[in-house]
């Protein structure tokens, strides 16, 4: 019953906002790329017949009425943010494949028992302010102010963007929703990885979303001349990030099911000819168990500080994120598995490696996710593909999965 044509050209069309010289997206949050994509995204709902709306932390919310209207609100969606230089899928395709259902009911004049609610939140990513999943803490009453003091590359504070895009920070407790007044939330993603691929599979049911953890790490040692300091006399914080990386690496291939990434560093000064004087880099730590998640934070850690203290330098970490693993509900997982039966798709059962916003609506309501092949298993980047027939497929299984959520009372 969905148009997978009208999804499709939506989807085009958003990944133009905010398109980069060689084919990728950037759209930081409250940004003028955030902006130009929520508005275009608001026309979209109010075609489907939807109410639009942005609460208090920005999130950009198109409802559909229940039969019922106090009963409790179906939440379909994902966001509109990006990564720097970053695809055309990830976050879009689950709001604009929330928005065909909804659409698709109007349309077909189906009622439900339950209003349903299409949501793109925002900042799931934090690529901005390496702090994200703004909305969806704000939607489940979890953001703390202090969480406001973010700040981006040019100084600016999560709460100074959201004060110059017209959202007050003061107001932010009012987009939290109560116990009970949410039925269940479903988000339909691209997988972000090979395992639909090489079982030759377009969707995916997700069992659980694996915990992360954020840690900036601080190395500094002497900034001295590149050509006139020996070697034995150096304390060089970049030979000794380069060491610990390894250790990263290394420690996270020993448990089989973890994954460790640095993906941002900085050197200062940043002179060729200059051994620096403080490196600074992030990693991003992963595992399904947090108790494995954690012992191999703290094996790193403790390998960390030996080799800090055998070259002589200084090595300090600040925690950013710590979202624990959560599991997707019994409740979403059925009503997914009933779909695919329904529509005659295989049942394939996957983890999701990548953190979600459903990770911070798990204390406010069941979750769950549906997944989509990834070309290559590429994300976050502008190879990032997924094909038109596989986009319908997953969205035609989340039309069912969200009907019964909805019917059912």
């Amino acid at each position: 019953m969905v148009q997978g044509e009208r999804l499709w050209r939506r989807l085009m069309e958003l990944g133009e906002v905010g398109k980069q010289p060689g084919g990728g997206v950037t759209r930081l949050s409250f940004t003028a790329e955030e902006r130009q994509a929520k508005d275009l995204v608001a026309s979209y709902m109010r075609e489907a017949g939807l109410s639009v709306h942005e609460d208090a932390a920005g999130n950009l919310i198109g409802r559909k009425e229940g039969m019922n209207r106090e009963a409790p609100v179906v939440l379909v969606g994902s966001h509109l943010d990006s990564v720097y230089n970053g695809g055309r899928f990830d976050g879009p395709l689950g709001v604009l494949a929330g928005i065909e259902v909804v659409q698709v009911m109007n349309e077909q004049g189906v009622k439900t028992h339950h209003p349903i609610e299409v949501v793109a939140f925002t900042d799931e990513e934090g690529a901005r302010f390496r702090f994200g999943m703004i909305g969806s803490r704000a939607m489940a009453g979890t953001l703390l102010s202090e969480a406001l003091d973010y700040r981006d590359a040019n100084g600016v504070s999560i709460a100074e963007a959201m004060s110059q895009t017209g959202v007050d920070p003061r107001r932010l407790h009012e987009a939290a929703r109560k116990r009970g007044t949410v039925k269940a939330y479903v988000e339909l993603h691209i997988e972000q990885g090979r395992v639909l691929e090489e079982a030759g599979l377009s969707v995916g049911i997700v069992t659980g979303i694996a915990g992360l953890i954020w840690v900036k790490l601080t190395i500094e040692g002497k900034a001295e001349h590149a050509g006139a300091t020996p070697m034995s006399l150096r304390r060089d914080p970049m030979a000794a990030a380069a060491q610990i990386i390894a250790v990263i690496e290394e420690e996270a291939r020993r448990t089989g099911t973890t994954v460790g990434t640095v993906g941002q560093l900085h050197v200062f000064p940043g002179g060729i000819n200059v051994i620096p004087e403080r490196v600074e880099f992030v990693l991003d730590l992963r595992d399904l168990k947090a108790e494995v998640r954690d012992q191999v934070w703290e094996t790193i850690a403790a390998r960390a500080q030996a080799i800090a203290k055998e070259r002589n330098v200084r090595l300090t970490t600040e925690q950013l994120q710590d979202m624990p693993p959560v599991l997707c509900s019994d409740v979403v997982k059925q009503a997914a598995e009933r779909a695919c039966k329904q529509l005659g798709y295989p049942l394939f059962w996957l983890p999701s490696g990548a953190a979600h916003d459903g990770v911070q609506l798990a204390p406010l309501c069941p979750i769950g996710m549906i997944f989509v092949r990834s070309r290559d298993g590429v994300s976050h980047s502008p190879a990032e593909w997924s094909t038109k027939d596989d986009c319908a497929a997953g969205a035609a299984i989340l039309y069912h999965t969200v009907y019964q959520l909805a019917q059912e009372e």
